[in-house]
């Protein structure tokens, strides 16, 4: 690239590697260089070898650049080089909660792309990525919330796998209380993220939704969070603490739950996709124990589950926008996601690769997954654009509140009310 803007904060987060098609390029004189952040920067990751194809194919290379492991820190990266309209970077690997945040400095990739580019991707996906009438991002891997259980000890007090969270509940107080009886006294009914992050954001709207109590904010950037139903979901929530699941809830995140459950010491889990796999792994107290399923719903709701995952965007400072959306049309290509599926078992933004059968006899619980998927609920932030940080953490603290027994629920989603339609009013 001709002209770079990078500043010393930039070089000092930034790392690099550079792959080419070095063969072809030789050949092309018009070759150009196209800078992809990838995450990490872990060359064991797919993205990188996905990249090496494409230079390979196409005759161009591709630099790949290094970002922080934490989203907040790589967020803050993004935010600068981007602020700082730095042509650096000409493909993102953005979160799901960002395309409504950095939507103004992403190019509209429907400008580059065939028509038919987003066909047989997840509906919910593509929306979360289309900012009024832009498309902004394409979805490359994705996530879903899901409980895990524990198959035999269900069999063993015969019980089935409960559709309500009262279920849930009511199951969870009686195997539990059985359990402890039985001489485990470190044995919990059910281990979820607590802690006041946006993890917890992530639970609460799935309780919230699952209860027919809306989205917090809908895609129109109304407020609806202060109703009955969202009141009721985050009371029952909070009987949890120091019942079901321990004191020490309030304060843990996925690893925290997953190790909880993994030693064999909870009965229910809320986490995502990732715990199967190692749940199921050598060393683990429960492998061959567990099921996996759709989390429960409120009395009239239905299961709902909040959407995770990342996308590709491309910067609206590349000097090569047409050959970055190449780049990104070809890593979230069917092709790519399928091996990213197989080798790293990865969650496919496309529909059909859940009944592929190679990608299932990779990982047998994709099947499980896709009608989770499909129900999966976004959180609000393409309808709150720039305000989504300040509307999930009002979110979570006022749940957290709740949760650690400050609030009830009614106080909770009444205050919460007044406090994101002051924020709406000063603009999403």
């Amino acid at each position: 690239m001709s002209h770079k803007t990078t500043k010393p904060y930039q070089r000092a987060l930034i790392g690099s590697l550079i792959l080419g098609g070095s063969a072809l390029a030789a050949q092309n004189a018009m070759a150009a260089e196209i800078a992809i952040a990838c995450g990490a920067g872990d060359a064991a990751d797919y993205c990188p070898i996905a990249a090496q194809e494409w230079a390979e194919k196409t005759g161009h290379s591709v630099q790949v650049v290094s970002t922080p492991n934490s989203a907040t820190e790589k967020l803050s990266l993004y935010q600068q080089l981007l602020g700082s309209q730095s042509s650096d970077i000409d493909v993102l690997m953005v979160d799901i909660v960002w395309p409504g945040m950095l939507d103004d400095h992403l190019v509209d990739l429907s400008e580059y792309l065939p028509a038919d580019a987003t066909e047989g991707f997840f509906p919910a996906l593509v929306d979360n990525n289309t900012v009024e009438g832009r498309l902004v991002a394409m979805p490359w891997f994705t996530d879903a919330g899901l409980l895990y259980y524990r198959k035999d000890l269900l069999e063993k007090y015969g019980h089935e796998v409960p559709e309500t969270w009262r279920e849930l509940t009511e199951i969870a107080t009686e195997i539990q209380a059985d359990e402890r009886e039985a001489g485990n006294d470190d044995f919990w009914g059910y281990s979820f993220q607590g802690r006041a992050y946006e993890g917890l954001t992530c639970n609460a709207l799935e309780w919230v939704a699952s209860y027919g109590g809306g989205t917090i904010v809908d895609s129109e950037g109304e407020v609806t969070i202060d109703n009955p139903q969202a009141a009721a979901a985050l009371d029952l929530a909070a009987s949890w603490i120091g019942t079901i699941a321990p004191e020490g809830a309030l304060n843990h995140t996925e690893e925290e739950t997953r190790g909880i459950f993994q030693s064999g010491n909870a009965l229910f889990l809320r986490n995502w996709p990732y715990v199967w796999s190692l749940a199921n792994g050598e060393g683990s107290a429960v492998a061959g124990k567990i099921g996996m399923t759709a989390l429960p719903h409120g009395p009239e709701g239905e299961s709902k589950a909040t959407l995770g995952g990342w996308n590709f965007s491309v910067s609206r400072y590349s000097e090569h926008p047409a050959l970055a959306a190449d780049l990104v049309a070809f890593i979230t290509s069917r092709e790519q996601q399928k091996a990213h599926a197989i080798q790293m078992g990865m969650n496919p933004t496309i529909e059909a690769l859940y009944q592929d059968e190679e990608v299932l006899a990779s990982n047998p619980s994709m099947s499980e997954l896709y009608e989770t998927l499909t129900n999966g609920v976004p959180r609000p932030a393409t309808a709150t654009g720039d305000a989504y940080a300040r509307v999930s953490n009002a979110f979570f603290n006022r749940t957290h509140q709740v949760l650690s027994g400050e609030l009830d629920g009614a106080s909770a989603v009444q205050q919460l009310g007044r406090e994101l339609e002051r924020l709406g009013r000063r603009g999403w």
